[in-house]
């Protein structure tokens, strides 16, 4: 078996975007000699990386045919034909996380079934196949609920807050899954990693805000303010997943606390995560290191938190859509402890992910003072 010093050996990683960006440069920290296959010609890696390869992710013979020349394949985005990753696995190939995992994991009704399968504490749910079947049962309902596509969702898409029968009119149509939506006190997450020999470690558990209409972080804060109590849940819950998954790689468990203290999980990610990027500055190993580590089987790395930080999520504004522009980046670099990453999308659009914001402070009232700052000084227009 080629080791990932070899000069023949390729790290494949399907998707291009700026999880696989941050990827890379933590693999050319290692020289890891590695590949991209993006649907986009100009996605966030390619300025980064010469082996780029431009196919749909979604197309069983793209994937095939990227597959077939690498020696470790990854992933940084969910929508992938996983039929090809099947065939690569069957050919031999390594590929971290399994074909397996993310088939749960992309299908919203297998993985919650998963959980409840796996005695993984998560909110009640009943999956439907259709709106007109919801629409039958209306009556049996307790609004408000939260229904969620099964397949498809990202960055918020997917997920709507129904608050009363009136509200199924403007939802989905597609096989979707009702769940109990939870008083929750807090939402945080668990980054857990796992290598081949069956090594685990967890990130300490971070807190997040999230955008109250689109449904995506717009901040957090590591670590997270829990109890020590609920921390050991949170990561009993992100080692068990860890295990049951047969997990290599790393897995990102976001959970609600609710107000009586239990620990419910909400949804998994297979791969690095919005909730992990502060540990790049934050922590003694960054999750995309980790991650890492933890496909080429090597020893996982320390993932105590350095000193307390926050990310701030730098997204497209309101009502701008074209050519990206950066304002106000010389005020945000004015800050201590202020560490911008801009992923290299040329064009933005609301509420689109443009890049993100690490801050430092051992004083948690400066912490938050500085996520202000951030908000209201750097912003993406077109």
């Amino acid at each position: 078996m080629k080791a990932f010093y070899d000069k023949d050996f390729t790290l494949g990683i399907i998707g291009g975007g700026q999880l696989g960006r941050m990827l890379i440069q933590s693999g050319i920290d290692i020289n890891v000699n590695m590949a991209v296959m993006d649907g986009d010609p100009n996605a966030p890696c390619r300025s980064l990386i010469d082996n780029f390869f431009v196919g749909s992710l979604l197309d069983k013979h793209s994937v095939l045919n990227f597959g077939k020349n690498c020696d470790v394949i990854t992933f940084e985005i969910e929508h992938i034909n996983v039929d090809a990753l099947d065939e690569l696995e069957k050919m031999g190939k390594k590929v971290f996380p399994s074909a397996s995992i993310l088939r749960t994991v992309q299908d919203k009704g297998l993985q919650k079934q998963f959980f409840l399968d796996n005695g993984i504490p998560t909110a009640p749910f009943k999956l439907y196949n259709n709106l007109d079947e919801i629409k039958s049962k209306a009556d049996e309902i307790n609004f408000p609920i939260v229904h969620k596509l099964r397949k498809g969702g990202y960055d918020g898409a997917g997920v709507n807050i129904l608050k009363t029968a009136d509200d199924l009119t403007d939802s989905f149509e597609q096989p979707s899954l009702l769940e109990d939506k939870v008083d929750f006190e807090k939402e945080i997450a668990v980054i857990v990693s796992r290598n081949e020999q069956g090594q685990i470690k967890t990130f300490p558990a971070v807190e997040m805000v999230f955008h109250p209409v689109r449904n995506l972080v717009e901040y957090l804060f590591s670590p997270a303010n829990i109890t020590s109590d609920i921390s050991k849940k949170a990561d009993d819950i992100a080692i068990k997943l860890a295990e049951k998954f047969d997990l290599v790689g790393i897995l990102a468990v976001e959970m609600f606390v609710t107000k009586d203290g239990e620990v419910l999980v909400n949804e998994v990610a297979p791969r690095p995560h919005n909730s992990g990027h502060q540990t790049i500055e934050g922590n003694w190993t960054s999750q995309y290191a980790q991650h890492l580590r933890a496909i080429l089987n090597l020893p996982l790395g320390d993932t105590e938190t350095i000193i307390p930080s926050a990310m701030v999520n730098v997204l497209g504004e309101d009502g701008h859509s074209g050519d990206a522009k950066i304002v106000g980046i010389e005020d945000t670099l004015t800050k201590e402890g202020v560490y911008v990453h801009m992923y290299g999308k040329k064009v933005t659009r609301p509420f689109r992910k443009m890049g993100h914001v690490i801050i430092l402070d051992r004083d948690q009232e400066k912490l938050h003072d500085k996520v202000k700052f951030v908000q209201n000084s750097l912003k993406v227009i077109a």
